[in-house]
């Protein structure tokens, strides 16, 4: 049938959503939006090309869009809540004291000028400067799984300093400019007051050439690896990193793996230098990793527990590209970037809502893994198989004729008014 997956366990997967819903019902008062969020994380899930209100709407039974824009743009729901609720869910499957949280931005690539936050900027999502909006996102990564679990939507000045776009996408007043990394420092905060356990936080240069985030985390005594500039001065003398590293002997090196990769063992090879000062038994220090193909270097500062074994600073290093992993999990299995939102608080529902959509793959996988394990000649489970897996079986539906045509009719409906409106905007005659 299917080796060491059944069609029954995948019902029961599909059945740990319904667990996870009413994990987060009483955030929604009235039952009409309580049901639809129900429906909306399944369509996230479903065998959709694409998840936007529309689609979503459409998988769902509903008649027209306008239950699901109210969900996310009206009805009365706490999101932050939702947010906590679906974080303590990932911890009781993910939760290891030797967790690692982790700190990083992604791209939504946007049409127009309109949608809260976006603007020309930079985005690794494109590897350019591109017309999108930003969020900044908190991943929890351990031996069980990794997933995402908070988020923050990064508005820049030209948002928060411009009342009519305020306005425009429902930017409360209370909302003022932050930069990417006090962001994160708001969300790693939630984490430490709600004790969520890890051991380490990491995040790339964004986050580790803040002097700020950086100080925080050693006035709260947390463990660190950041990344950092070549160009960051921080030796005795005033070196960079750059320059630290090349005065190293050889013998300072050591080669380690940072973790398994798609095509292997990613090994590199390693150096600490420790740096002056020491903290409440906290040492600050220089990791370097060196490619073992190329010689290509890049640099950490390290703040940990004095006597911290290598080995387990360059785990915490390793577990960085984690959340890479994660956010394509979250985009491609669970709709994160499909949104066609405008507000503000709209953005926020249906971001929470779908890291709640991969959250539920991720505890599915922990939680096979744990049962089964995988065969001699088996892959461990995938959240792209169990996605799949998922889709046919249990999120497929199949509609009614007159239901589908129906739909045909109100797309057409409703493209042909906004065609007819864009072409008297501009004067011109509608065709």
């Amino acid at each position: 049938m299917g080796g060491d997956v059944t069609v029954d366990a995948v019902q029961g997967w599909a059945a740990g959503l319904d667990g996870l819903h009413a994990r987060i019902s009483h955030c929604f008062r009235r039952s009409e939006p309580r049901r639809r969020v129900l429906e909306y994380m399944r369509g996230l899930l479903a065998p959709l090309e694409r998840k936007n209100g529309w689609t979503l709407a459409e998988q769902a039974g509903e008649r027209c869009p306008d239950g699901i824009q109210r969900l996310l743009n009206q009805a009365d729901w706490d999101v932050d809540v939702v947010r906590d609720e679906v974080r303590d869910f990932i911890l009781v499957h993910l939760a290891l004291r030797d967790g690692v949280l982790i700190v990083d931005e992604t791209g939504f690539i946007k049409k127009g000028v309109r949608s809260a936050g976006v603007q020309r900027q930079y985005t690794g999502t494109s590897g350019k400067i591109d017309n999108c909006q930003l969020g900044v996102f908190l991943a929890y990564a351990s031996a069980g799984g990794r997933a995402l679990i908070d988020r923050e939507l990064y508005l820049p000045t030209a948002w928060t300093e411009d009342p009519a776009r305020r306005a425009d996408a429902r930017i409360g007043e209370e909302i003022a400019f932050a930069t990417k990394p006090a962001l994160a420092q708001a969300m790693l905060a939630r984490a430490v007051a709600a004790g969520v356990p890890f051991r380490w936080v990491t995040g790339d240069e964004a986050y580790g050439q803040n002097p700020v985030l950086r100080g925080w985390l050693t006035e709260h005594e947390i463990s660190y690896v950041l990344a950092i500039a070549y160009k960051h001065r921080l030796g005795p003398r005033g070196q960079n990193a750059r320059t630290l590293a090349a005065i190293l002997p050889e013998h300072s090196w050591e080669i380690r793996s940072a973790g398994d990769g798609a095509h292997g063992r990613r090994e590199y090879a390693w150096a600490l230098v420790l740096l002056p000062g020491q903290a409440h038994g906290f040492d600050d220090a220089l990791l370097i990793r060196r490619s073992l193909a190329d010689g290509e270097q890049a640099y950490y500062l390290v703040h940990a527990p004095s006597g911290t074994p290598l080995a387990d600073i360059v785990h915490a290093a390793g577990a960085r590209w984690a959340i890479e992993e994660t956010f394509q999990a979250a985009k491609n299995e669970a709709g994160l970037d499909h949104y066609q939102v405008r507000h503000y608080q709209a953005w926020y529902r249906h971001i929470t809502l779908a890291m709640a959509a991969a959250a539920h793959l991720a505890a599915v996988r922990a939680t096979a893994h744990e049962k089964r394990g995988a065969g001699p000649d088996l892959i461990r489970l995938s959240m792209n198989e169990i996605h799949r897996l998922l889709a046919k079986f249990a999120y497929a539906v199949r509609h009614e004729v007159e239901h589908i045509l129906r739909w045909s009719l109100w797309r057409r409906r409703h493209q042909h008014r906004a065609r007819t409106s864009h072409y008297r905007r501009r004067g011109h005659r509608p065709p």
